[in-house]
């Protein structure tokens, strides 16, 4: 696997940091990589811009911020605008649909998906948004197992919530399995 290097990036109270904290511990425990979690966001606890970054590689990391991201997930418009010159070319640059509007011009592949949408819509709780974001983003980009996520989920999810966060996964593999 080459090194990827992947931006979360949304506003507080969306699981951005969440997300990104899943993804690494997953990428470590059960996949024998190497990863790294680094996490910036707002003096405001909810809705201040939140920005998480995740190098996974199986060769060592040494500096763990991400300057060139290969993947940016944008889930506000704020993100969007602040990041997305970021990417690096032929980068995935993942949106949420209801959240952002694609508007600039990259030399990357632009992926604009109803996530928020679906979850509302299938499962009726945005707590696990995303978890479904989650979900298309390995859909998208094989970096783990579906498994090896839901380990992690089984391991820091209470027990009463685990079937939500399953069900907000397997819609976020859905939606990136229609996009192809």
């Amino acid at each position: 696997m080459a090194r990827k290097r992947i931006i979360f990036s949304g506003s507080g109270g969306q699981g951005v940091i969440t997300a990104s904290v899943i993804l690494a511990e997953a990428a470590v425990l059960y996949e024998g990589l190497n990863a790294v979690q680094t996490q910036s966001y707002g003096p405001e606890a909810r809705g201040g811009a939140t920005r998480a970054d995740v190098i996974i590689d199986t060769k060592e990391i040494r500096y763990p911020k991400v300057d060139q991201p290969n993947i940016l997930i944008c889930l506000t418009q704020e993100s969007y605008n602040k990041f997305s010159e970021l990417i690096r070319p032929g980068g995935l640059l993942l949106v949420d649909s209801h959240f952002v509007t694609l508007a600039r011009k990259v030399d990357a592949r632009q992926v604009g998906v109803e996530m928020y949408n679906a979850v509302m819509e299938k499962i009726g709780k945005p707590v696990v948004f995303n978890i479904c974001v989650l979900g298309t983003l390995i859909g998208l980009e094989k970096l783990v197992k579906p498994e090896s996520l839901l380990k992690v989920l089984e391991r820091r999810i209470p027990s009463e919530f685990l079937d939500l966060n399953r069900k907000a996964l397997s819609l976020g593999l859905e939606l990136a399995e229609n996009l192809s």
